[in-house]
C-alpha cells in the first residue's frame, strides 16, 4: 500500500494541481482511463469545498490530500480542518444533504453550504465515507482498480503459465 499525500495553502490556484496530481496517482494505482474523470472531478470538487471552508474559518492551516493504493482499490481523502456546519457526534447523512441542497435549504446570501459538494462527490464516486477529523472532516473516497491493475495481474498469470510450443 503506497500513500502520497500533499498538503497546500487554501487558495484556490492549488486546487487544479490537486487535481493533477490525483489524477497522475490513479492513472499509476491502475484506475481505468474511463474513470480518471470522475476521479478529478470528485478531488477538485472535495478540495475547492476545503479550501473555501479553510479561507473562512482556518486560513494559516494547509488542506490535507492523500492519495493511496490499497491493491484492489484507489483511496482519496480530503482533509479540512473547519467545517463548522456538521455535528461533532454523528456523520454527515448523504441522502439528507442531497435532498436539502435539491430544495435549496440552507442557502444564505448566494453562497452555497459545503454540504452541497459532498452530495455533488456522492455521485462522482463508487464509495464516500465522510468522517469527523478534529475540528474539520474527511471526505473519504474510493473506487475500484481496473484496467491497469487488472491487465498487469493476467500477464503476471499468463507469465506464469508453461507456454505451449508448436
Amino acid at each position: 500500500m503506497t500513500t502520497v499525500t500533499v498538503r497546500f495553502s487554501a487558495l484556490p490556484a492549488h486546487v487544479r494541481t490537486a487535481r493533477l496530481v490525483a489524477a497522475a496517482v490513479a492513472r499509476r494505482s491502475g484506475v481505468d482511463e474511463a474513470v480518471l474523470d470522475e476521479v478529478r472531478l470528485a478531488v477538485g470538487e472535495a478540495c475547492s469545498r476545503a479550501v473555501d471552508l479553510h479561507q473562512r474559518h482556518a486560513p494559516d492551516v494547509p488542506v490535507t490530500l492523500a492519495l493511496t493504493d490499497a491493491g484492489t482499490s484507489f483511496r482519496v481523502e480530503v482533509v479540512d480542518a473547519a467545517s463548522p456546519e456538521a455535528p461533532d457526534a454523528s456523520p454527515i447523512d448523504l441522502a439528507e444533504t442531497a435532498e436539502n441542497a435539491d430544495a435549496g435549504d440552507g442557502f444564505d446570501g448566494g453562497i452555497l453550504p459545503s454540504n452541497v459538494g459532498i452530495a455533488v462527490i456522492s455521485g462522482l464516486v463508487d464509495d464516500l465515507a465522510v468522517e469527523r477529523r478534529g475540528d474539520g472532516l474527511a471526505l473519504c473516497m474510493t473506487w475500484p482498480l481496473g484496467g491497469h491493475g487488472q491487465r498487469a495481474a493476467a500477464e503476471a498469470q499468463s507469465a506464469k503459465a508453461p507456454q505451449a510450443t508448436a
